[in-house]
């Protein structure tokens, strides 16, 4: 049976902070590559009011047995008190894109 494959996201409000978040889940074998997205505007309610900030996307992608440690190693580096966790399956793509997913995510 071939891995399962997620993108997982989470997002920051500070650009080096998401740069950081990016190299340091690949450095550490936890995603195989990160996208950050250019700047988006997140409305949200925090502490009972609505709040707008500018932010970027994270979108990290891995094999889904590797989720679990990128999950403990966001929450611990991320400087949010609920860093946004979302994941998202991947029910297809180029085969060789899928492998080199699980190859990189899969030290050796």
């Amino acid at each position: 049976m071939d891995p399962e494959i997620v993108i997982a996201q989470t997002t920051s409000d500070n650009e080096d902070q998401a740069k950081a978040l990016a190299r340091g889940a690949v450095e550490s074998k936890l995603a195989a590559g990160v996208h950050i997205d250019a700047p988006i505007t997140a409305f949200y309610w925090w502490k009972g009011k609505v709040e707008a900030a500018q932010e970027w996307r994270i979108s990290y992608m891995t094999s889904a047995d590797r989720l679990p440690a990128l999950e403990a190693w966001l929450h611990e580096k991320h400087p949010y008190d609920v860093p946004q966790w979302v994941t998202l399956p991947v029910t297809g793509g180029s085969e060789a894109y899928l492998s080199w997913v699980v190859d990189e995510t899969h030290p050796r």
